[in-house]
């Protein structure tokens, strides 16, 4: 264990320590832009679509831009749950970081602290990765390219 107060204290190898954690916080604030750019688009997309199911005079057209707007809302929450789990992952690694500056200047054994902390923060940032592989597929699924098929 590094202490401050201990021998042989480096801080150079303390923030060898933090610098892994730090890059990893670098990946997250990464991810949080594409989603977030993700979930403008989203938005982009429905708000003219509102207006045009107030617009809309028949009750099919109307009923094809409500399910429409279905399809986004569901992906706007996926997207939503992304970048809330993206956000927690980041705080709970900079937890990790101040812990591990922490343990070093106060001497306590936060080992198992800061190894759960790291975990969660990891599996938090897995979690983001699955709620946007889900609305990828959505929006996959969802997805229409040319003339609509009268038969399908």
């Amino acid at each position: 264990m590094i202490t401050a107060t201990g021998p042989g204290f480096d801080v150079g190898h303390l923030i060898q320590l933090a610098v892994a954690p730090v890059f990893l916080i670098a990946g997250v604030a990464a991810t949080l832009n594409v989603l977030t750019s993700r979930l403008a688009r989203i938005v982009d997309r429905a708000r003219p679509m509102e207006a045009d199911f107030e617009r809309a005079a028949e009750a099919g057209q109307r009923a094809e831009i409500a399910a429409r707007l279905r399809v986004l809302a569901r992906r706007a929450r996926f997207m939503n749950a992304a970048i809330t789990l993206s956000t927690v992952s980041g705080f709970l690694v900079a937890i990790v970081v101040l812990m591990l500056f922490f343990r070093a200047f106060v001497g306590a054994d936060l080992s198992v602290a800061i190894a759960a902390t790291f975990v969660a923060s990891v599996l938090c940032l897995a979690l983001a990765m699955l709620s946007f592989l889900v609305e990828v597929r959505i929006a996959t699924v969802s997805l229409r390219i040319g003339p609509r098929d009268p038969d399908r």
